[in-house]
């Protein structure tokens, strides 16, 4: 039998006006992969903040090893053995890769950080994952998928034997995913336990041993094989009722009409290449391709994140100069959802009122900038009920809510504004099934409703689902655009036939 690591029994935790958990139990086993699944806001982080000495539990047990345990802070439960691996990157940027991995227990000599024997740790943590990064390298200079794989390299150098990653691959391409599992297989057969935290269930059942499932703060499924539930199973058990995937839909779109956005040529200083495309009214138009082919990067330049080095940007068919996000969308009408939302997509520390209405400020605002509090609640109110936000009011601060809300609000403050044009990256990162459906509809009714919409995801199954045409980039390059059948076998063929060409085509 094996080994019992860390188990916790009958955990509460509470917050003003909300119970995020209530009597949920966990067991966690040596060398096993085990899933925690659960819908946002059912209680999956809080849980890890308990686990982690984040928050201490209002009531229930913790046991390590069999001898009950209080965890008082992070550090106190890394010196335990257990380590996490944030969805949202805990790393210093301006330290090198080498020293963020040694972060926590620095090689010393004679009581001083010994610089020169960070590398050989460092390397040997990369290599295990498969990475091949300078160990000076300042983790700034780093994508977001070498991030990513820098944290969980961190978490390797901890010898941690219980291993929490939230979401470990949302910013991972296919190869860098297929690493990963690789280095946690790895990590199970030397004895450790790894809780993997994902929305992506064919994931979860191609990795995990075991799974505990937790709906509304309650464990509804506590530590059992995975093997004796199906895909459906898990669904329902998270969602407490039986739950119908968005299927994929035909849409007209009038591809006679006027373009709303066109890129004509366009180059950037980041290394884009005559690249064009169009976007219609009421036209879903996806960009696909693996992390690091440049499809964010290219809509930041547009919004004046990054210089356009050539060609020519047209925004119903004028040339448009746009040098920030501000100027897109109060001259052009430009909305843009960010795929970082705790960065750069919400304020954290604000209010969920304040975090929607920023971008109507200057149309709600009366005599000498005054903002009239009834009107800024009417509107955030609105746009709350219709997007179906769960929050306690108003007045809680958006870091409080849980991802796919947050996501929500984000949305939120652009369709405040009246966009004309709504410019949406990876909608659905982290977010779990019931919300990703909701968010799908949502996408689609906007588009419905006339609203031009281009689309960034790395989720071939969402690009089927939602994109009337798919512009599949590669290097910073268009490959190729494929219109949408809506079969998943054919479309999924012909987009990793383009990702793999050589030259841009057109299918």
């Amino acid at each position: 039998m094996s080994t019992v690591l860390l188990e916790c029994r009958d955990l509460v935790k509470a917050f003003p006006g909300v119970r995020a958990l209530d009597g949920v139990g966990l067991r966690l086993t040596a060398g096993s992969v085990h899933a925690l699944l659960g819908e946002n806001g059912a209680g999956k982080s809080t849980l890890i903040k308990v686990l982690t000495g984040v928050h201490s539990p209002d009531g229930g047990t913790l046991t390590w090893c069999g001898e009950p345990v209080r965890l008082r802070s992070p550090l106190e439960a890394a010196r335990t053995g257990i380590g996490v691996v944030h969805q949202e990157r805990n790393l210093i940027p301006g330290f090198s890769v080498a020293e963020n991995i040694t972060l926590q227990k620095p090689p010393a000599r004679r009581g001083l950080v010994d610089y020169a024997a960070m590398t050989e740790p460092a390397v040997a943590c990369l290599a295990e994952l498969g990475v091949d990064l300078a160990p000076a390298r300042p983790v700034r200079e780093l994508s977001v998928a070498q991030q990513q794989l820098v944290e969980i390299a961190k978490a390797l150098y901890t010898e941690s034997r219980v291993l929490l990653l939230d979401e470990p691959t949302a910013s991972l391409s296919p190869e860098e995913t297929d690493r990963l599992f690789e280095a946690v297989r790895r990590l199970a057969g030397r004895g450790a336990c790894v809780v993997f935290v994902s929305h992506k269930l064919e994931e979860v059942f191609a990795l995990c041993d075991t799974v505990t499932v937790l709906r509304d703060g309650k464990s509804v499924l506590e530590s059992a094989p995975l093997a004796d539930h199906s895909h459906d199973d898990v669904v329902s058990l998270m969602v407490g009722r039986a739950h119908t995937a968005a299927e994929p839909r035909p849409r007209t779109v009038d591809r006679s009409a006027a373009p709303v956005l066109e890129l004509d040529g366009v180059a950037t200083s980041c290394g884009h290449r005559d690249i064009s495309l169009a976007v219609r009214p009421g036209e879903i138009v996806g960009l696909y391709g693996l992390v690091g082919a440049g499809r964010s990067e290219l809509v930041k330049a547009v919004l004046g994140l990054d210089r356009i080095t050539a060609g020519e940007v047209r925004v119903h068919g004028r040339p448009a100069r746009i040098g920030s996000p501000r100027q897109a969308l109060h001259e052009f009408g430009i909305g843009y959802v960010t795929e970082n939302r705790k960065e750069e997509g919400v304020f954290l520390d604000q209010p969920i009122v304040r975090n929607i209405t920023v971008t109507v400020w200057k149309r709600l605002a009366r005599a000498l900038g005054f903002v009239p509090a009834g009107e800024e609640r009417a509107v955030a109110q609105d746009l709350v009920d219709r997007l179906g936000i769960r929050i306690t009011g108003l007045a809680q601060n958006a870091g409080e809510l849980s991802g796919g809300n947050q996501q929500k609000v984000s949305l939120a403050k652009w369709l405040a504004a009246d966009t004309r044009l709504l410019v949406v990256d990876e909608p659905t990162v982290g977010v779990d099934v019931r919300t990703k459906r909701a968010f799908h509809e949502l996408i689609r009714d906007l588009a419905d409703g006339g609203l031009p919409i281009l689309l960034i995801s790395s989720d071939l199954a969402e690009m089927v689902t939602l994109a009337d045409r798919v512009v599949v980039m590669t290097d910073h390059r268009v490959r190729g655009e494929v219109d949408n059948d809506r079969d998943y076998d054919r479309m999924s063929g012909r987009i990793i036939r383009l990702i793999h060409a050589r030259d841009g085509a057109r299918s």
